[in-house]
């Protein structure tokens, strides 16, 4: 079974009631942080990658007026986005992949989702394609001091949920900036990390 068969298979699962998991609750820090650091302008067309069950959006949707894109890649969870939101648009797709046209976005954003995709640079040039000029990209992520995010890399192989790697600020920027993107912004607050590029 390879990464998006694992994520399909947990996520699917747990979508129905996925604001009561553990997975659920972990994450709601997560979007509040980020809703602090986004800056949003009306009318502004907004992807959210790994959006689940489309709280994220339906939240940066209330701050403006925007048009608002999300994806999954659990059909169960994009099913309930879909019921919960009907005046968002939701889709199926793997982060390497997206039915969106280029440069369609002023911003994408990834919500403790980055750590589950198996190939980070294919995501990079995917965002790189879909972002208007300017456009920016926000990636809230899971923070580990060095030590502790080595020991957690080697045992997570083992992960059930299709986690792939957890990753420090420099690597994320890095991957980005290899790809034609312009650093602008981390941000650090307990496990969580913020990182803010521009296309």
């Amino acid at each position: 079974m390879n990464y998006n068969e694992k994520n399909i298979t947990a996520y699917d699962k747990m979508a129905d009631n996925y604001d009561n998991t553990l997975d659920g609750k972990f994450t709601e820090k997560f979007k509040t942080l980020l809703l602090n650091n986004v800056t949003v302008k009306e009318g502004h067309s907004i992807l959210d990658i790994g959006c689940g069950n489309g709280t994220l959006l339906s939240r940066i949707a209330k701050l403006k007026p925007i048009q608002g894109f999300g994806t999954d890649i659990s059909s169960q969870m994009i099913k309930n986005a879909i019921a919960r939101y009907p005046e968002l648009r939701f889709v199926v797709s793997n982060c390497e992949k997206i039915p969106f046209d280029d440069e369609s976005m002023d911003i994408i954003t990834v919500c403790a989702a980055y750590h589950h995709f198996p190939n980070v640079n294919s995501f990079a040039v995917e965002a790189k394609r879909l972002l208007k000029k300017s456009g920016s990209i926000y990636i809230a992520e899971v923070y580990l001091p060095f030590g502790v995010r080595h020991v957690a890399n080697i045992f997570l192989p083992l992960s059930k949920d299709g986690d792939v790697k957890f990753y420090s600020p420099k690597e994320i920027a890095y991957t980005f900036l290899n790809n034609g993107f312009s650093f602008v912004k981390s941000t650090i607050k307990g496990h969580i990390q913020i990182i803010h590029l521009q296309n």
